[in-house]
């Protein structure tokens, strides 16, 4: 009995300490590619410019400047802003759709996909272009959570509705409700000021070139807490992933969890396009890819798919920078061309 209880807390140190390599691993990672990302730019900038610029605004004179003030300009006022949201946008996607992927038992479940990130950008351009800012910096978050949150109840009522009750049939009402609501966000479009039309057009296609370092506290501020009470509930996750009637014997309560969930994802996800535009596909292929390194468990599978999301973002939005610069691609494009090719390669898979 106690080489029983012996071999077991070896195993749980062990899947433990396994855990936590990858954590540290994932967030070395994520460092060096916020300052490799902030170094690559159509004016390149040397990792040691980039260091010196991080740690005197972090703790002053600690470095002797031998850079110019235009270089700790673009390191510090514009880069290091738009590295740091791409990272938060692309863990939150990430995050979030590891947890639907899990609560939903449907492995094609994404922000994107379920019509989310389209409620979002509704709520988003609703305040950029007719409501006005009148909650300041709120309005446009808060508008994004309130069309995401609108978008996922329409889904779920669809697919009740329609007893949609299977897992491709709930992607099926998703990508009808996408479709709905960006063709109202395309009326908003046409009603708004001419003159804001581009932009909101490009905002659309996905994009962090208006970053700064007040818009961060947003993302930042909903990631956290929603992201640990996601983890916390990874146990329940788990066995929602292993169909209803095993969470309803464990006394889950299933549509409870299940709406809780999706409010967190709508949270998340609208205060993220709210920032940076729709971008599509991270929250489908990250965990996909973390689950073939690490497997099914959701304490690993949900913190490990923030961090790969983050460096997935964060590398898309380097491309994005650099391929047509000076001008800056809509990184919504680089993550559709790479998530489309990923779609056709899982379905190929799931048909083999």
């Amino acid at each position: 009995m106690a080489d029983l209880t012996q071999t077991t807390t070896a195993t749980t140190v062990w899947h433990l300490s396994r855990r936590t390599a990858f954590v540290l691993a994932g967030l070395g990672a994520l460092l060096l590619s916020i300052l490799l990302a902030v170094s690559i730019g159509a004016v390149p900038i040397p990792l040691a410019t980039v260091w010196g610029v991080a740690v005197n605004h972090l703790a002053p004179d600690t470095i002797p400047v031998t850079w110019s003030q235009g270089r700790e300009a673009i390191v510090w006022d514009i880069r290091f802003p738009r590295a740091i949201l791409a990272a938060l946008v692309g863990a939150g996607l990430g995050l979030t759709g590891a947890a639907l992927q899990a609560v939903t038992r449907n492995p094609l479940a994404d922000p994107h996909l379920l019509g989310i990130s389209s409620g979002g950008a509704f709520g988003a351009i609703l305040a950029l272009m007719h409501t006005g800012m009148f909650l300041g910096l709120l309005t446009v978050p808060l508008l994004a959570f309130a069309g995401a949150l609108a978008a996922t109840a329409l889904v779920l009522g669809i697919a009740q509705f329609a007893r949609a009750t299977s897992a491709d049939r709930l992607v099926l009402a998703g990508v009808a409700v996408s479709f709905i609501i960006m063709a109202g966000a395309n009326i908003l479009i046409f009603l708004g000021d001419p003159r804001a039309t581009h932009t909101v057009v490009f905002w659309m296609l996905g994009g962090l070139g208006l970053a700064q370092w007040p818009h961060l506290l947003f993302p930042l501020a909903v990631l956290i807490p929603t992201g640990l009470w996601l983890w916390h509930r990874a146990p329940d996750l788990n066995a929602m992933s292993l169909g209803d009637e095993t969470a309803a014997s464990l006394g889950i309560p299933i549509a409870r969890f299940r709406l809780s969930v999706f409010v967190a994802g709508a949270l998340i996800t609208g205060v993220m396009v709210a920032f940076s535009g729709i971008i599509g596909f991270v929250g489908l292929m990250m965990p996909h890819l973390v689950r073939l390194i690490v497997g099914g468990d959701n304490a690993r599978v949900l913190p490990l798919s923030a961090l790969a999301g983050a460096i997935f973002l964060t590398w898309a939005d380097t491309t994005a920078r650099i391929v047509m610069a000076p001008e800056d691609m809509p990184i919504g494009i680089v993550t559709g061309l790479t998530g489309g090719l990923f779609f056709v390669w899982l379905m190929a898979r799931r048909t083999s």
